[in-house]
Protein backbone atom coordinates (compact mmCIF):
# COMPACT_ATOMS: atom_id res chain seq x y z
CA UNK A 1 0.00 0.00 0.00
CA UNK A 2 1.45 3.54 -0.97
CA UNK A 3 1.43 6.22 1.44
CA UNK A 4 0.61 9.75 0.90
CA UNK A 5 3.91 12.13 2.86
CA UNK A 6 2.92 15.12 4.29
CA UNK A 7 5.99 17.33 4.08
CA UNK A 8 7.63 17.75 7.56
CA UNK A 9 7.00 21.71 8.95
CA UNK A 10 10.50 21.74 10.39
CA UNK A 11 13.01 23.20 8.44
CA UNK A 12 16.70 23.97 9.66
CA UNK A 13 15.92 27.59 10.12
CA UNK A 14 13.18 26.80 12.26
CA UNK A 15 14.84 24.76 14.28
CA UNK A 16 17.87 26.73 14.63
CA UNK A 17 15.14 29.53 15.55
CA UNK A 18 13.50 28.04 18.31
CA UNK A 19 16.80 26.08 19.28
CA UNK A 20 18.10 30.16 20.16
CA UNK A 21 15.08 31.05 21.41
CA UNK A 22 15.32 27.99 23.76
CA UNK A 23 18.90 28.93 24.84
CA UNK A 24 18.44 32.76 25.27
CA UNK A 25 15.13 31.90 27.84
CA UNK A 26 16.71 29.10 29.61
CA UNK A 27 19.87 31.54 30.15
CA UNK A 28 17.17 33.83 31.84
CA UNK A 29 15.96 31.85 33.87
CA UNK A 30 19.32 30.40 35.47
CA UNK A 31 19.81 33.96 35.90
CA UNK A 32 16.97 35.21 37.59
CA UNK A 33 16.41 32.02 39.92
CA UNK A 34 20.58 32.22 40.72
CA UNK A 35 20.08 36.04 41.17
CA UNK A 36 17.26 38.57 41.69
CA UNK A 37 14.87 35.12 42.30
CA UNK A 38 16.61 33.75 45.58
CA UNK A 39 15.84 37.40 47.11
CA UNK A 40 12.07 38.10 45.09
CA UNK A 41 11.00 34.33 46.56
CA UNK A 42 12.46 34.68 50.53
CA UNK A 43 9.77 37.90 50.20
CA UNK A 44 6.62 35.62 50.02
CA UNK A 45 4.95 33.74 52.26
CA UNK A 46 5.53 29.84 52.98
CA UNK A 47 2.61 28.93 49.89
CA UNK A 48 4.05 31.42 47.33
CA UNK A 49 7.51 30.29 48.26
CA UNK A 50 6.41 26.51 47.62
CA UNK A 51 4.45 27.65 44.69
CA UNK A 52 7.65 29.75 43.35
CA UNK A 53 9.60 26.50 43.42
CA UNK A 54 7.49 24.32 41.71
CA UNK A 55 7.24 26.99 39.01
CA UNK A 56 10.76 27.16 38.30
CA UNK A 57 11.04 23.34 37.78
CA UNK A 58 8.21 23.65 35.42
CA UNK A 59 10.03 26.19 33.16
CA UNK A 60 12.87 24.13 33.37
CA UNK A 61 10.96 21.15 32.97
CA UNK A 62 8.76 22.83 29.67
CA UNK A 63 12.65 24.20 28.26
CA UNK A 64 14.36 20.74 29.06
CA UNK A 65 11.82 18.83 26.52
CA UNK A 66 12.04 21.87 23.89
CA UNK A 67 15.19 21.21 23.81
CA UNK A 68 15.81 17.75 23.40
CA UNK A 69 12.72 17.78 20.20
CA UNK A 70 14.41 20.03 18.69
CA UNK A 71 18.52 18.39 18.66
CA UNK A 72 16.82 15.08 17.59
CA UNK A 73 14.30 16.79 14.53
CA UNK A 74 17.78 18.67 13.90
CA UNK A 75 19.99 15.48 13.59
CA UNK A 76 17.26 14.37 11.48
CA UNK A 77 17.05 17.14 9.06
CA UNK A 78 21.13 16.75 9.28
CA UNK A 79 21.20 13.26 8.37
CA UNK A 80 18.72 14.33 5.70
CA UNK A 81 16.07 11.96 7.31
CA UNK A 82 13.42 14.45 8.53
CA UNK A 83 11.28 10.96 8.98
CA UNK A 84 9.79 10.68 12.67
CA UNK A 85 8.69 8.07 15.00
CA UNK A 86 6.95 7.94 18.40
CA UNK A 87 10.46 8.51 20.18
CA UNK A 88 10.38 11.93 18.34
CA UNK A 89 7.51 13.17 20.51
CA UNK A 90 7.38 16.62 22.37
CA UNK A 91 7.65 15.43 26.36
CA UNK A 92 4.33 16.03 28.35
CA UNK A 93 5.07 19.37 30.39
CA UNK A 94 2.51 20.63 32.97
CA UNK A 95 0.65 23.82 32.52
CA UNK A 96 0.87 26.57 35.23
CA UNK A 97 -2.38 27.87 36.87
CA UNK A 98 -3.17 31.57 35.93
CA UNK A 99 -4.72 31.82 39.28
CA UNK A 100 -1.55 30.49 41.44
CA UNK A 101 0.56 33.06 39.28
CA UNK A 102 -0.73 36.07 40.69
CA UNK A 103 1.21 36.30 44.12
CA UNK A 104 4.46 35.56 42.11
CA UNK A 105 7.31 38.51 41.24
CA UNK A 106 6.73 39.81 37.84
CA UNK A 107 9.77 38.26 36.21
CA UNK A 108 8.62 35.24 37.46
CA UNK A 109 5.65 35.30 35.51
CA UNK A 110 6.90 36.82 32.47
CA UNK A 111 9.41 33.78 32.67
CA UNK A 112 6.54 31.01 33.02
CA UNK A 113 4.27 32.91 30.56
CA UNK A 114 7.62 32.79 28.11
CA UNK A 115 8.41 29.52 28.77
CA UNK A 116 4.60 28.25 27.90
CA UNK A 117 4.48 30.23 24.60
CA UNK A 118 7.76 28.46 23.42
CA UNK A 119 6.27 24.99 24.66
CA UNK A 120 2.66 25.49 22.90
CA UNK A 121 4.41 26.29 19.51
CA UNK A 122 6.85 23.78 19.97
CA UNK A 123 3.62 21.07 21.25
CA UNK A 124 1.87 22.53 17.68
CA UNK A 125 4.48 21.56 15.78
CA UNK A 126 4.87 18.19 17.19
CA UNK A 127 1.14 17.72 16.93
CA UNK A 128 0.94 18.92 13.02
CA UNK A 129 3.63 16.07 12.52
CA UNK A 130 2.33 13.62 14.24
CA UNK A 131 -1.34 13.77 13.26
CA UNK A 132 -3.96 11.56 11.67
CA UNK A 133 -1.69 8.99 9.43
CA UNK A 134 -1.03 9.26 5.91
CA UNK A 135 -3.97 8.34 4.06
CA UNK A 136 -3.55 4.93 1.39
CA UNK A 137 -3.53 5.80 -2.19
CA UNK A 138 -5.82 3.28 -4.16
CA UNK A 139 -3.83 1.01 -5.77
CA UNK A 140 -4.81 -2.23 -8.21
CA UNK A 141 -5.19 -4.35 -5.57
CA UNK A 142 -6.89 -2.00 -3.62
CA UNK A 143 -9.38 -0.78 -6.49
CA UNK A 144 -10.24 -4.56 -7.47
CA UNK A 145 -10.88 -5.47 -3.60
CA UNK A 146 -13.19 -2.44 -3.59
CA UNK A 147 -14.95 -3.41 -6.38
CA UNK A 148 -15.82 -6.99 -5.45
CA UNK A 149 -17.01 -5.62 -2.31
CA UNK A 150 -19.28 -3.35 -3.70
CA UNK A 151 -20.43 -6.44 -5.60
CA UNK A 152 -20.98 -8.16 -2.65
Amino acid sequence: MTLIERPSPLTARLIASLHVEAMVLSDEARSYFDGPGRHERAELDTVERVYFSCESLKITTRLMHIVAWLLVHRSRLADGNAAFDAPSRLGNADTSDPAGLIALPAMARSLIDSSQDLYRRVAQLDADMHEAPAMPLPGPARALQESLSQLF
